[in-house]
């Protein structure tokens, strides 16, 4: 896997309308990401496969190179699913650490990100560029910022499998979470955030938590594209919405407050043309700082945003 790693990243190239860093994010790396988590050779990382171990060999590496914590279970949290395909029994893994709070250390923000995808299929890779090397990439850069910028409370940085097949990882770790239920305040769930042409991303959950919405606009006027709202809401034909779409709607399952930032379906959607060459990167690196800027600003309301009303 190192070998691989190394391989791509002699030949990987910046995209020149990139160019110019933002504040929080590693434009480089966050790109770099995403081609190495879609390249062929994962074959579509899906649940339970060589592929997705590549992929975690690959997030371990990034993150062993960070000041983060983990739980006494370790990095891995380890769960059995039944494969929706193959119809037999498999083994998933979470990958989870976390950033201590300076303020309220045992109250904390759960952000997440699935990495799987849907593997190869009748001689085609589906390789989940968007879908979801996107959010992983940013769940990545979040880890390196935050390292180095703490919040008020402990950020759970929560690497999800087997999302593809029914939010598996995510319903594992609400499951058996490594602290109280009561200590996970909120939830912010990033899956396909790196394609869209009309620079437009969904901040999905306020019709349920109607007390983040002021904040999350706030957010979205200091930067360039578009944060709309909408897709949550239970009226709504099921397709529109997106309350169960992602791994956040395990944690609404069991009442933690969530926001799902993601954007509509493109062609690329389930699809092989879901690669790296078709990713809008301005529009994602401007999503990925976006969503940082979330972050900070929903530890700073905490209290008042994403009151404690776990079941």
């Amino acid at each position: 896997m190192r070998t691989f790693i190394a391989g791509l990243l002699v030949c990987w190239c910046l995209f020149p309308s990139v160019a110019d860093a933002q504040e929080r994010v590693g434009v480089e790396r966050l790109l770099q990401h995403v081609e190495v988590l879609a390249h062929d050779s994962l074959q579509g990382r899906d649940a339970g496969t060589e592929g997705a171990a590549m992929a975690r060999t690959y997030l371990r590496e990034q993150l062993d190179g960070l000041d983060l914590q983990t739980f006494d279970g370790g990095l891995e949290q380890r769960f059995t699913f039944t494969h929706r395909r193959a119809e037999e029994e498999r083994e998933g893994v979470n990958l989870m650490a976390y950033i201590e709070g300076q303020v309220v250390p045992d109250t904390f923000i759960v952000v997440t990100a699935h990495y799987d995808h849907l593997g190869a299929q009748d001689g085609d890779i589906y390789n989940g560029a968007d879908d979801n090397a996107s959010g992983t990439a940013a769940l990545l850069e979040a880890a390196r910022y935050f390292t180095q910028h703490p919040t008020d409370y402990s950020l759970l940085l929560l690497f999800l499998d087997a999302e593809e097949h029914g939010l598996r990882g995510a319903r594992a770790f609400v499951a058996d979470p490594p602290v109280a239920r009561e200590q996970l305040r909120l939830n912010v769930n990033m899956d396909m955030i790196s394609r869209n042409p009309a620079d437009e991303l969904y901040a999905v959950g306020t019709h349920h938590y109607p007390r983040l919405r002021p904040v999350l606009e706030a957010v979205g006027a200091r930067h360039a594209i578009d944060l709309l709202f909408g897709y949550d809401q239970p009226d709504h034909p099921e397709q529109d919405d997106w309350t169960m779409a992602s791994d956040h709607g395990a944690f609404h399952e069991v009442g933690i407050p969530f926001v799902y930032f993601g954007v509509e379906d493109h062609p690329g959607y389930h699809d092989p043309s879901d690669t790296f060459e078709n990713i809008t990167p301005d529009f994602f690196v401007q999503a990925a700082e976006l969503m940082l800027d979330a972050l900070q600003e929903l530890d700073a309301q905490l209290p008042t945003v994403a009151p404690n009303v776990t079941k």
